[in-house]
């Protein structure tokens, strides 16, 4: 008897966010599929701007209510079925670490990437788990086989993580990074692509495109590079840190070559978490970033010897694919991008105000960049926070200077008309 209870019970750890018990079946999926019953009927428009649906979201997240958090381009905060999932698997792993780690919640990162896989859309054989999207592209970054003379192109809008591992890999080894400078927003897909394509020469081996600008929330053609420097038989590199968990798509759709994003952002995964995707032919040519007994091997788990990491996590980040398919990738992209148009729409249209995004669907969705004439982002980040409580993150950053505005799916409406009052109020001062 004592036997079959511990076997139940070490299947019970096992299976957790990854079985038909799991936390998100437990505490929200009823109510969930309610909310859903009551707008099948409605267009996808209609959807997006239904309070009554999405409040059943909202109240899934445990946000402050002494502020309004409008910086989620950063990182976003975990639903309340994801902390519970990474407390719970923390306190049975301090029960004995080195058992309940090693010999039972180690197990379970095998059906987390198969959920992961299902979700992107991808082979399960492509996906490695890992800490953050500077991991995973750096493990590229680093991983790829290059040699003095060749060429990289990406731009100064990208990641600083990102520039600076392809400016020391320049410094160390003699590669060339070239970079575009962009002037954001662009509502023309045939012009970043020529400008990418202008800029490749017989020495160009990889190009690196960032699916998302993180400063202003640019969406770039990737797929339309990635076709134009296919055809020039070069390598391409797909930042998704921002438009992973936000945007609906799968990653063969983008035709890139490797892929690495950040969980904890859009998709609401733990914070430390991130994923990298890399087309299964590919593999065995990259380098593990970290050390690995077989580091030319075909295995994507070669890029998972982190040492010792945190399983709780990894239950966690299966909570948050939970979370994000019983809302459905489509539904979630257009509310968020209907918030996003919502606040920005209406103080474009205040004197002294200026909007740094575009409003067209294919051009931008959930971060918009803001300022007003006669005050420095700084300035507008910390009035906003001072005398209305609201969070934001003030940009500078190469040609771009704004204040960066990001709601996510738990974001009221009252929190971003509390928004516009307070951009109207700052613009009417500089008169």
């Amino acid at each position: 008897m004592n036997q079959r209870r511990a076997f139940l019970q070490k299947m019970g750890a096992i299976a957790g966010a990854f079985s038909a018990n799991s936390l998100f079946n437990q505490l929200h999926a009823a109510n969930f599929e309610s909310a859903q019953a009551a707008v099948q009927h409605l267009s996808a428009d209609a959807i997006a701007a239904d309070e009554d649906y999405w409040s059943v979201i909202q109240q899934a997240y445990t946000v402050n209510a002494n502020f309004v958090n409008l910086n989620n381009g950063g990182v976003s905060p975990s639903p309340r079925v994801v902390q519970e999932a990474v407390e719970r698997y923390n306190q049975l792993t301090n029960q004995g670490p080195s058992y309940y780690m090693w010999r039972i919640l180690d197990q379970g990162r095998e059906p987390l990437r198969y959920k992961l896989a299902e979700m992107a859309g991808c082979n399960t054989e492509e996906i490695a788990i890992n800490r953050n999207a500077t991991e995973a592209l750096n493990t590229v970054i680093f991983g790829l086989d290059l040699k003095a003379g060749d060429e990289v192109i990406g731009t100064k809008q990208d990641y600083p993580n990102m520039i600076q591992a392809w400016k020391q890999r320049e410094m160390r080894e003699g590669i060339v990074y070239k970079q575009l400078n962009f002037q954001f927003p662009i509502e023309n897909d045939a012009e970043i692509v020529k400008a990418f394509e202008n800029a490749i020469t017989p020495k160009t081996k990889i190009i690196h495109i960032t699916h998302i600008i993180n400063w202003i929330g640019q969406i770039l053609p990737a797929r339309k590079i990635a076709d134009m420097a296919k055809s020039h038989g070069i390598e391409v590199i797909v930042d998704g840190a921002h438009s992973f968990g936000l945007l609906d798509y799968q990653i063969p759709d983008l035709n890139c070559d490797y892929f690495g994003t950040s969980l904890h952002k859009f998709l609401s995964a733990p914070i430390g978490s991130g994923m990298l995707w890399i087309r299964k032919e590919k593999i065995g040519k990259i380098w593990p970033l970290l050390c690995n007994g077989d580091p030319k091997g075909t295995d994507i788990r070669k890029f998972e010897t982190l040492g010792t990491r945190s399983f709780p996590i990894e239950q966690g980040i299966g909570e948050a694919v939970n979370f994000q398919m019983a809302i459905g990738g489509k539904r979630k992209e257009d509310r968020i991008r209907y918030l996003k148009n919502y606040w920005a729409k209406k103080v474009a249209e205040v004197p002294k105000v200026k909007i740094h995004t575009s409003f067209k669907p294919e051009y931008a969705c959930a971060i918009c960049g803001v300022s007003i004439d006669g005050m420095t982002p700084g300035e507008l980040d910390g009035a906003l926070f001072n005398t209305y409580k609201i969070h934001t993150v003030g940009i500078v950053w190469e040609n771009i200077s704004c204040v960066r505005i990001t709601p996510h799916v738990y974001t009221r409406i009252q929190d971003l008309d509390k928004l516009v009052k307070a951009i109207t109020e700052l613009a009417d001062k500089k008169k």
